[in-house]
């Protein structure tokens, strides 16, 4: 009886003790999320004033966000060799933040668009560390409901960010003044992670399960849900094209663009938490049914006026739910031994060439024909569901 209960405390404490992580590593990605999302909101606003085109808007967007997934494997093989998990997230996450608020110092769009691919570099260099660092505390939580909560307190600061640009803005703040004001969460943020290293100096204790991975390889299935997850990516498109595009067109303008950020991702925040708790129960059924959700997103954001605008903004926050909980999931369910950092970073690195390709194809395709762009943000999300489908065969066949 005795041990009974000694071994429910154990429990207990080992699950109280990874939520607390889980935890203090998304207040660490909220104050993040209000920096470098809040600088997002105007980043094609600002790029547009500093003389920039569409297609280099676009461009810069696609290539920034390629950074950002590519160098991940980069940086989660660097870490998995060396060990040196917090070191790796402390310089990822410096870059990360601090290169939002140095737009305020860009005279033209080149060095504007530099400083996005910096930002993008260092979110790289950060984020396999953090997704393994999360992922042993799924055995004490669940695999979707600990990234569906990191995610909601990350979409909680992106909610605050572009919420707090739209504000400075109707106040008639400058672009750059909004950018300097995002200096202080970026404080905040390294702030919150010198506490989450020193509560947290070594995550994986917090793994109590029997097995510590899934499998001693990258099985077939993993490739095919990589190449699933790039075609997606492909069509999901950059806040910094969309609010391009809703300028231009007179859709949205002022204030009211990064208040549409603000909003979609209000709402995603709640959609990665519903997301994660279904994705614990039937994860193939959820992924293709968030995957169906979000690809309709385009039509309404691209050819409607301002309120179906933002229906489709809503629709996209789904879509970034998806890769922010979702892809996160199935990742962390097929962890080879040994290699939790390389597994993010190679997935995302897949993801991130997609996400290349389609912003170069879109950007291109913005200047011949808005339906052409449509046709192709549709078609590229929806041709993920079978290769979804046929993972998940592969798996149960082997």
């Amino acid at each position: 009886m005795n041990r009974t209960r000694t071994s429910a405390d154990l429990r207990r404490a080992g699950v109280a003790a990874a939520f607390a992580f889980v935890f203090t590593m998304g207040i660490v990605n909220l104050f993040g999320d209000v920096t470098y999302e809040g600088g997002a909101a105007i980043n094609g606003q600002f790029l547009g004033s500093l003389g920039a085109s569409a297609a280099a808007t676009s461009i810069i967007a696609g290539a920034g966000e390629f950074l950002g997934y590519a160098l991940r494997s980069v940086s989660g093989w660097t870490a998995d060799k060396t060990g040196k998990y917090w070191p790796v997230t402390f310089i990822g996450f410096a870059i990360n933040l601090f290169a939002v608020p140095a737009m305020a110092l860009a005279g033209n769009w080149q060095v504007a668009g530099l400083l996005i691919l910096a930002e993008r570099t260092g979110r790289a260099i950060r984020k396999p560390t953090v997704e393994a660092m999360l992922s042993y505390s799924t055995g004490a939580l669940g695999t979707g409901w600990v990234y569906a909560l990191n995610t909601a307190l990350d979409e909680t600061g992106a909610t605050i960010g572009p919420l707090l640009m739209a504000f400075a803005i109707y106040r008639h703040a400058s672009y750059r003044a909004g950018y300097s004001l995002l200096l202080i969460s970026a404080g905040l943020a390294f702030i919150a992670l010198i506490v989450a290293r020193v509560m947290f100096p070594v995550p994986s204790k917090l793994d109590e399960s029997e097995r510590t991975a899934m499998a001693e390889r990258f099985t077939p299935a993993f490739w095919i849900y990589m190449v699933g997850a790039a075609c997606f990516g492909a069509g999901l498109m950059s806040f910094e094209f969309i609010s391009f595009h809703l300028a231009s067109h007179h859709t949205a303008s002022g204030y009211w663009i990064p208040a549409f950020l603000g909003i979609a991702t209000g709402f995603g925040v709640l959609a990665n938490l519903v997301l994660g708790r279904l994705y614990d129960r039937n994860a193939i059924g959820t992924i293709v049914g968030a995957v169906f959700v979000s690809a309709l997103f385009s039509p309404l954001v691209f050819l409607g006026g301002s309120a179906v605008a933002l229906i489709g903004m809503l629709l996209w926050g789904i879509g970034y739910a998806v890769q922010d909980t979702l892809f996160k999931a199935v990742v962390a369910d097929r962890l080879p031994e040994g290699r939790r950092n390389f597994a993010f970073g190679i997935f995302y690195t897949g993801y991130g060439v997609g996400w290349l390709i389609g912003s170069i194809a879109i950007g291109l395709l913005y200047d011949v024909s808005i339906t052409a762009v449509i046709a192709f943000s549709m078609a590229v999300q929806l041709g993920s569901i079978p290769l979804f489908l046929y993972a998940r065969r592969k798996e149960r066949a082997a």
